[in-house]
């Protein structure tokens, strides 16, 4: 009875340990995305403060078809009727699948600026998590650890298992 009721606790204490693990490496992974983007954004920064302030300076936006549609919709309410410079430029932006918008040089730098900011408090909430889930992790590991000294027999049936 008391070795059913181990062999119990000894399978829940795994299935937390397997959460608790795959949870701690998301987090990881997502502090390591996030150091990787507040990195790109100081080095943009860098490079945008060397540059003049009436430098053209270009973002890239997303959706290159939608970007197609606009321009081609802002050349016919100018009256252009589909200017085929216009189209000719937002063809090749959509064919190359990325588009750029000419921006002036410190509405980019604000938005690095931004994206630093937000990098910095994002990865100061996810070590949180990190802290508390390793947290999690040991007391876990300490569970599990006195279950296996409460019952030799359950140790050693677990490394028979293990090793076959």
């Amino acid at each position: 009875m008391a070795d059913e009721a181990n062999r119990t606790a000894f399978i829940e204490i795994q299935g937390r340990m397997i959460e608790t693990t795959g949870k701690l490496k998301q987090v990881q992974t997502q502090i390591r995305n996030k150091e990787t983007e507040k990195k790109r954004a100081y080095l943009t920064l860098e490079e945008l403060k060397q540059l003049s302030d009436d430098t053209n300076t270009y973002k890239a936006i997303g959706n290159s078809r939608m970007y197609l549609n606009l321009c081609i919709q802002l050349s016919e309410a100018k009256g252009q009727k589909s200017s085929n410079n216009v189209v000719f430029h937002c063809f090749l932006s959509f064919v190359a699948g990325r588009t750029f918008v000419l921006e002036p040089k410190a509405v980019l730098m604000n938005e690095q600026e931004q994206k630093l900011k937000d990098g910095e408090t994002a990865i100061a909430s996810l070590q949180t998590s990190k802290e508390y889930l390793e947290k999690h992790m040991a007391e876990v590991e300490n569970n599990l650890r006195e279950l296996l000294q409460q019952d030799p027999g359950l140790a050693r049936q677990i490394m028979t298992m293990s090793v076959a």
